[in-house]
């Protein structure tokens, strides 16, 4: 797969930019409002489109939403929604640590995981700490950190017409006194996923002071090893755990970080301590208690996504070999061109980062969703996209704070 190597620019390339940087750095302590997927999805988007208009395969969200039973248990505590609930939240946690082999006091929930990656970087970056990423990744903790003075150093993934991992060894060599060490796997945008043994490497190479940041969002599509057990050794290092991509619950907020208590206690007095919403709570419990739902799904998104490779390759398309629920599709010309021609016609495909700027980010969506996809994608690279530019601001948006966006 041909694609460029890494670009300098920090954090470039993103739609409207400077509302995220308007976002991220409106709280020097806090980082407040936390830059999110869905953030940074509607900043790229070429036109105002609301959710329930065209089809919407850019930010990563399962359309399957919650499950049965997480909808169930939704319903049954609604009329509990005058109070706390604070056991619930409780038990929630026990019953994931109990489910990991962890002590409890190594889990700690919040409405997503979005909050706790920035936190985290806010907690252990500085001036003098730098953020140490791969390029492309997810770009949330590049916001953080600018929140928090700290420099980011971007480092190429390794292999990109391949395997596409975190380049381990490079990113240990980018600082020798790095703040955070951030590693999404899989990885987003490009569904990759990195080998155990070398992010064991870069936890156990890391210096005293650093963490290793493990972003596990979309661990559930993969059969990559988790890094909780590393946490249960000991090691430095965070995971960061999500309900929003296989269980559904994007819209409804609910995940966790793990670590030991220690490296917790630098991240929770920055916030985040406030009651979990306990419809979340309950669905997510449901979730977890659930044998058979993270199979059964991943089992659907498997099949979803190496159709849709298959087609796009059977059709000479280089496209990352994902194991998750989103892909890079290489359109060998300006990536942003064929996501304006797309949402021309109401099909709204992922951002393009900036270090592989003739690929968009495919979100799996469903079967009726990624045949109309796959039918305006082949109409569009017919033809000439040239000139195809986002449009202006939708009215709405500029009541909203997105109006920061240019």
């Amino acid at each position: 797969m041909t694609l460029p190597a890494s670009s300098s620019m920090l954090p470039g390339g993103i739609s409207r930019r400077s509302f995220l940087r308007a976002a991220a750095a409106s709280s020097a302590l806090a980082g407040l409002p936390f830059v999110t997927e869905a953030h940074l999805a509607h900043a790229a988007i070429p036109k105002f489109a609301p959710s329930d208009q065209g089809i919407h395969i850019d930010a990563n969200e399962n359309p399957m939403g919650p499950s049965e039973g997480a909808r169930k248990a939704i319903a049954a505590i609604i009329p509990n929604g005058g109070r706390y609930l604070f056991d619930k939240e409780i038990s929630f946690s026990e019953i994931f640590a109990k489910q990991q082999g962890l002590d409890p006091e190594m889990v700690v929930a919040y409405p997503g995981s979005s909050e706790p990656l920035h936190l985290t970087v806010l907690a252990f970056a500085s001036s003098t700490r730098p953020l140490v990423v791969a390029d492309p990744s997810y770009e949330a903790p590049i916001w953080a950190a600018q929140a928090a003075g700290a420099p980011i150093l971007k480092v190429p993934l390794a292999d990109p017409k391949g395997a596409a991992t975190h380049d381990i060894p490079a990113m240990l060599a980018a600082s020798s006194t790095p703040g955070v060490l951030y590693i999404c796997n899989p990885n987003n945008p490009t569904g990759t996923t990195t080998p155990f043994e070398q992010i064991e490497k870069a936890i156990d190479s890391v210096p005293k002071g650093s963490v290793v940041l493990v972003d596990e969002a979309y661990i559930h599509f993969s059969d990559a090893p988790s890094c909780i057990p590393l946490v249960k050794q000991g090691k430095n290092v965070l995971v960061l755990r999500t309900f929003s991509k296989l269980y559904g619950m994007a819209g409804i907020r609910m995940g966790f970080i793990v670590g030991r208590p220690d490296l917790l206690q630098k991240v929770t007095p920055l916030g985040g301590q406030n009651p979990l919403p306990i419809t979340a709570v309950a669905a997510a419990k449901a979730s977890l208690l659930d044998p058979e739902l993270v199979p059964t799904r991943k089992k659907i998104m498997d099949g979803l996504r190496e159709e849709n490779i298959a087609f796009l390759r059977s059709h000479g398309y280089a496209v990352t070999p994902s194991v998750s629920n989103c892909f890079m599709l290489n359109v060998r010309k300006p990536g942003k061109q064929v996501q304006a021609a797309l949402a021309a016609r109401e099909i709204y495909v992922g951002r393009v980062w900036p270090a592989w700027p003739d690929a968009v980010r495919v979100t799996v969506g469903t079967k009726d969703e990624m045949a109309a996809f796959q039918n305006a994608f082949v109409q569009v690279m017919q033809t000439n996209t040239a000139g195809l530019e986002p449009a202006p601001l939708h009215p709405r948006l500029r009541q909203t704070p997105f109006s920061h966006l240019s």
